[in-house]
């Protein structure tokens, strides 16, 4: 009884004052839309981060640090220190403990996205995700010697279409004034979208980089060496050296004992790096920054709180004459109290509601956006438990700093002394 009449008092409370609380609650609900949307993009990052790529057991390059490494392979961020001679590769396809190995040369970009050289055994083998397989929405994959294959990022941003016909540049960076104007390439196919860097970048045959950097020398072509595709017809254009290779290995209990053998490896400097290791150390170097981050953002959220509570003590002199009469008719300092922290959680969980209603609807407008300008697949799902431990933190918290208040007026409901409460 008690419980229901102090629930109506708070509502028709909240209802008088609506104009001045719905600015509280405004913040409020901005405030946790915040930290909530911060934690599931955080989320969904991550998990996309993890996911970029699977079911690959070594990455294999260059002697080098493991991070470099996965950076140029799986990001196409950075460059290679060195490369890794064909025969090198060759010799690790009759590895018996080697079930599969994609070859990956790297060097070249094509109006700032990185182009991958590469064969058959990428489609085939490649897989990101929860192992899901490279797929080829319009199209084949390549077949020819000039012909490229676009990510689905590179053909959405420059509205490439299947039988375009493009020109590559010479080095990996943004921009390039050393194009290979001599040897166009076809587009045969674009991939379906992946959400991994795999969207970012245009894949080749490794034929087709090598002959487009016949007649090449420190970066320059010369003139008269270079081939056109008629000239490139029926020549062998095996490469002497690739920049990396994805493998997977026959039986998974290998791997530590394969990586160290092509560590340790006489024949060539090599690297072998497990790209799930790889990726949670890196991950983690970005640790700090995602915890700072929701740090200033549940401080956001403890700011707005305070802002309700010193609205609220502002209002708790205007409400001297409700106190007084709310007393006269019999209501107890206990009851006063309990209508601040009743209104405080009230308006704590409504801003909770409005914050998932309004962070659904961000996701769903924001979320194509995203996935064309950054390459970030952002699906809307159910709250996870770290998600709902964040958003119920809000009302919990409400409830503690409105102790401050309600303790105020359970002072000055007592000084009254109106009625025989049966309260001291």
């Amino acid at each position: 009884m008690k419980a229901a009449l102090a629930l109506s008092l708070a509502s028709s409370s909240l209802w008088h004052r609506r104009k001045v609380l719905a600015l509280v609650c405004l913040t409020l609900t901005l405030s946790v839309t915040l930290l909530l949307g911060i934690q599931y993009l955080r989320t969904e990052v991550k998990q996309s981060f993890t996911s970029t790529i699977s079911d690959t057991d070594l990455i294999i390059g260059a002697r080098s640090g493991q991070l470099n490494l996965l950076l140029y392979t799986v990001f196409h961020i950075g460059n290679a220190t060195n490369n890794i001679r064909w025969s090198t590769f060759k010799k690790l396809e009759q590895d018996e403990h080697i079930r599969w190995l994609i070859p990956i040369s790297l060097g070249d970009s094509y109006k700032g996205y990185r182009v991958v050289a590469t064969d058959s055994r990428m489609l085939t083998h490649f897989r990101y995700g929860q192992g899901q397989p490279l797929t080829v929405a319009k199209g084949q994959w390549f077949d020819g010697i000039f012909d490229v294959v676009a990510g689905a990022g590179v053909a959405r941003a420059l509205g490439h279409q299947v039988g375009d016909s493009i020109v590559l540049s010479h080095g990996g960076g943004q921009t390039s004034f050393s194009n290979h104007e001599q040897t166009p390439f076809t587009v045969t196919g674009i991939l379906a979208p992946t959400g991994t860097p795999v969207d970012q970048a245009v894949y080749i045959s490794l034929d087709g980089m090598e002959a487009m950097h016949v007649g090449w020398s420190s970066g320059v072509a010369i003139p008269g060496r270079t081939l056109t595709p008629d000239k490139a017809e029926g020549r062998d254009f095996t490469p002497h050296a690739i920049t990396a290779a994805f493998a997977g290995l026959e039986q998974k209990i290998l791997t530590f004992r394969v990586q160290r053998a092509i560590n340790e490896s006489a024949a060539e400097p090599l690297s072998a790096i497990l790209p799930g290791v790889a990726l949670s150390d890196l991950w983690r170097l970005m640790g700090q920054f995602e915890r700072a981050l929701i740090g200033i953002t549940g401080f956001v959220v403890v700011t707005s709180l305070i802002g309700l509570i010193a609205v609220l003590l502002t209002l708790q002199a205007q409400r001297a004459h409700e106190i007084a009469v709310l007393r006269a008719i019999g209501a107890s300092p206990s009851l006063m109290a309990a209508l601040y922290v009743i209104e405080c959680v009230v308006l704590a969980l409504l801003a909770c509601v409005l914050a998932v209603a309004l962070g659904t609807l961000a996701i769903l407008a924001l979320s194509p956006w995203i996935l064309a300008h950054y390459g970030l697949h952002i699906p809307l799902r159910p709250l996870n438990l770290n998600e709902w431990v964040l958003l119920t933190s809000v009302p919990a918290t409400a409830l503690l700093v409105a102790l401050a208040p309600a303790f105020s007026t359970w002072r000055q409901s007592r000084s009254l002394g109106f009625g025989d409460t049966g309260e001291k």
